[in-house]
């Protein structure tokens, strides 16, 4: 367990790998699709209260944190008959940066440091959050979980990234909301991992502290 300010030896890393969504995206966007819009479209449909629709809708998604398919926007248009794609583009304007997160990429570009975009991400809602922030130009290579097979929380997802971008773990820096993807990092043997403290600017800061957070990325900004 850790609570130390989260600074870091930039001389010791080589790759820095960041996740999209609650890390360099405000995660309100996701939260209010998949809590608050989806289940309204999904009542309309079918003639539900929005209570009625998450009395369905939430023990179906339980069952798949931690799958590729959680993440699968095609999976879900399926499941649910409704086109979850389009939804999506129809509240596009709730995606937005977190504070701090262009100097920060600005900083890894000038210290050449291998900068690459990891994220659970299915490559449709990928490329929209892409067209809508821009962000895509700051990475020198970007990866989606659906290109590997594997969810990031899955072990397998990491032996595979080692084909598509080789790197060394000890001198890795992987910054990412959720706790089970941190753990299965960690398991991986990734040295310099971190959290983020406050995924969404719409609910409070977490308390939990078994991963040093951040509370912005100008936190670990060098001033010189």
């Amino acid at each position: 367990m850790s609570t130390s300010p989260p600074t870091i030896d930039w001389e010791q890393i080589s790759s820095i790998f960041l996740d999209m969504d609650g890390t360099l995206l405000d995660l309100h966007f996701d939260d209010h699709f998949w809590q608050e819009f989806l289940p309204e479209q999904y009542a309309n449909r079918h003639g539900l209260t929005i209570e009625q629709a998450l009395e369905i809708l939430q023990p179906r998604f339980k069952t798949k944190e931690g799958t590729l398919d959680w993440y699968c926007l095609d999976y879900w248009s399926r499941e649910l008959g409704l086109d979850i794609p389009a939804l999506k583009i129809e509240v596009a304007h709730l995606i937005t940066i977190h504070d701090g997160v262009l100097d920060f990429l600005a900083f890894t570009r000038r210290a050449r440091k291998r900068t690459v975009l990891l994220t659970n991400a299915h490559p449709k809602v990928l490329e929209l959050k892409m067209q809508h922030t821009g962000l895509s130009a700051h990475f020198d290579n970007i990866i989606s979980a659906h290109m590997l097979g594997h969810a990031k929380e899955e072990p397998h997802f990491w032996q595979k990234l080692q084909s598509l971008e080789p790197f060394e773990p000890r001198n890795t820096l992987f910054i990412d909301d959720s706790l089970p993807v941190l753990r299965s990092a960690a398991r991986y043997g990734i040295k310099h991992l971190r959290g983020i403290a406050k995924p969404s600017s719409q609910k409070p800061p977490r308390t939990d502290h078994e991963f040093p957070m951040l509370s912005g990325f100008s936190e670990i900004v060098p001033t010189t």
